[in-house]
């Protein structure tokens, strides 16, 4: 693990740079950054703005505009004559820097903008006009620091949350707040789905169905519930948490009526399409899925956008993740979706996380499915696989579904080999074999399969004694 130091230790090394070594603010701050970084010391947090030491060779070092604002903001809170103007210029202050990076928030945060901020809010949660301007510079300052959060905010959010449930201009930005302290966070996200977020959420989607912005936000706030990213925790909750959505929340019927007043809305698709594929985590969540008409919804905006990279990017993931289902498969099939599939590689050929993302729906409907596997071929899919393969070499994670959809293909249809052999297959899957350490075992299976010479290791091999008893 990479070792950190303070900001105040960063600045004293610029300063001493400055007063000792006659550099100027811009050459001591490149230095200092050096011999840190040479140590080994990680200083993604630090901020490194040379305009904060001062031009003379002393290097005093200027207030930091965060820091300004957090104490202005304070000393407003206790002062009732500083007009709103004032404190909303404050609060601005704290937003332009913290939007600025990481290192910003850091510094903001280590200097008590959670707590004043926190009281700002609870202060003015009646004032429409001040409630966003705080909830604005709050998002800005907890984008990446969930750990910030104490119980007292997690209440107020969501008492806001009920609160402003037929106000979407405040909502989105209350959501907001509720998302970014649920990335790589679970504790905050099982305290927060303790006080009933869900039920919430998916009430507030059903209500706003024309609010696009809302809408956008509260699917973003569902799938940062199904994430898995604390490393601190070794298992979190996130299938759970997305049965909870589905059973409880009854979102999978709330999305797909969404998804037909907006199916001209490429935005609003591509979100509640990356929603779907978060839910469907159970068979009987694909079926219905496909019951509620999701793969006709799909398949029409996908027919629809196919020149659109985003939206078939995303029909292409929720197409993959609802075809763990058998029944699925069949009705991608059926609707057209193979071909479809087939001419989305062709046209996007040259987007590596399209091909990624058509090469696993593709492994998906061909899995136990021999119909689909022709169909596959009937429409030459096997050469925008092996097409895709060529344009990009260096992506492992291409060259991993495609060989995984290519076996499909000839598992359980030994003639469809000669056909892929013939586009020069055999040694693209080798390049594929030889360069990508994490494609060794799709890649060997792929040519085993196909009839070509594969070498496998023998990880172990027992010595034919009987083992020493103690």
């Amino acid at each position: 693990m990479a070792k950190q130091i303070s900001q105040q230790t960063f600045d004293e090394v610029v300063q001493e740079n400055m007063s000792e070594f006659d550099m100027d603010a811009e050459e001591a701050v490149n230095d200092a950054v050096q011999q840190f970084e040479s140590q080994g010391v990680n200083l993604s947090i630090i901020v490194k703005d040379p305009t904060l030491y001062g031009s003379g060779d002393s290097g005093d070092l200027q207030e930091h505009p965060v820091i300004a604002a957090i104490k202005n903001i304070s000393s407003s809170l206790e002062n009732p004559e500083v007009s709103l103007t004032s404190l909303t210029d404050y609060l601005g202050a704290i937003q332009k820097e913290c939007n600025i990076d990481l290192a910003r928030r850091c510094l903001a945060g280590s200097n008590g903008a959670y707590p004043v901020l926190l009281k700002v809010m609870v202060s003015y949660q009646e004032n429409t006009d001040m409630l966003k301007c705080v909830l604005s510079s709050f998002c800005a300052l907890v984008n990446g620091q969930p750990d910030l959060i104490n119980v007292e905010g997690v209440d107020l959010l969501i008492s806001l949350l009920k609160r402003y449930k037929d106000n979407p201009e405040p909502l989105v930005l209350i959501v907001r707040a509720i998302r970014l302290n649920c990335i790589k966070h679970e504790s905050n996200r099982q305290a927060f789905i303790q006080q009933n977020l869900i039920i919430l959420l998916t009430d507030n989607l059903k209500q706003h169905k024309s609010e696009s912005s809302l809408i956008k936000e509260i699917c973003m706030c569902l799938r940062a519930l199904t994430l898995d990213d604390d490393v601190r925790v070794p298992f979190g909750k996130a299938h759970e948490n997305a049965k909870t959505i589905v059973t409880e929340g009854d979102a999978l019927k709330a999305i797909l009526q969404i998804c037909e007043e907006h199916e001209n809305n490429i935005s609003v698709l591509a979100e509640m399409f990356l929603t779907l594929a978060c839910l469907a985590v159970r068979d009987e969540f694909c079926k219905e899925t496909m019951d509620r008409g999701g793969v006709k919804l799909t398949m029409k905006a996908f027919n629809g956008g196919i020149k659109d990279k985003g939206i078939v990017r995303q029909a292409l993931i929720v197409l993959k993740a609802l075809a763990g289902n058998d029944e699925v498969k069949v009705e991608i099939a059926k609707l057209g979706g193979i071909e479809l599939i087939a001419l989305a590689l062709d046209i996007h050929q040259s987007n590596a996380q399209i091909c990624e993302a058509a090469c696993r729906v593709l492994t998906a409907v061909t899995l136990r499915n021999l119909n689909n596997s022709k169909l596959v071929m009937d429409c030459y899919g096997h050469q925008h696989i092996v097409q895709a393969m060529k344009l990009h070499p260096k992506e492992a994670n291409v060259q991993k579904y495609a060989c995984m959809a290519l076996r499909n293909l000839v598992t359980r249809n030994q003639q469809n080999s000669t056909a892929i052999l013939s586009l020069g297959a055999e040694d693209i899957i080798n390049d594929a074999l030889n360069t990508h350490k994490d494609v060794e075992d799709e890649a060997k299976a792929v040519l085993r399969d196909l009839g070509c010479k594969v070498e496998f290791k023998e990880l172990w091999k027992g010595t034919g004694q009987a083992l020493a008893n103690d």
